[in-house]
């Protein structure tokens, strides 16, 4: 039997925009700040980039590495996570945008979250962080689709 060294989530959801709308919601800082980081984004998400996502629920302005940014496929980041495994004090989350092959006009949004301290504060903070990133398809969708900010007065 394998000893548990890490939590990790996946969640994941279909937007009805082609793979380089999504993909440009999520790295563009205007248009994140619009339906997800309700206190702004600063700085696009690039390979090498250390950028700033601000929430109204969770104030202060967070710093978020980019890792790796690969155009309207996938985008690796870096953030804090007190409850972190290894010691690293980060977690890793990577975005997935994959074309759903009903003639590529939609897009399957994968989110995986990982390193997570296998505690339960750790699983707490897994926790949160899922409850976070399912929010955010959620707002995404809403937003590509409808021009609708989901986050708008729902935490203040």
């Amino acid at each position: 039997m394998n000893e548990l060294t890490e939590l990790k989530f996946t969640v994941s959801g279909r937007v009805s925009r082609p793979c380089a709308e999504v993909y440009e919601a999520v790295a563009d800082p205007e248009q994140l700040s619009k339906y997800f980081t309700t206190g702004g984004a600063r700085g696009r998400l690039e390979s090498g980039a250390v950028v700033q996502w601000d929430f109204h629920d969770f104030p202060g302005a967070f710093p978020v590495t980019v890792v790796e940014a690969v155009p309207h496929s996938r985008i690796v980041i870096q953030w804090e996570g007190q409850e972190a495994a290894g010691g690293v004090g980060s977690t890793t989350v990577e975005f997935e945008f994959e074309p759903v092959a009903d003639d590529a006009t939609r897009t399957l949004v994968t989110i995986t979250e990982s390193s997570w301290n296998p505690t339960s504060l750790g699983a707490r903070s897994a926790f949160d962080n899922c409850q976070g990133w399912t929010g955010m398809l959620a707002a995404l969708k809403a937003w590509l689709e409808y021009g609708i900010n989901l986050r708008e007065g729902f935490y203040a």
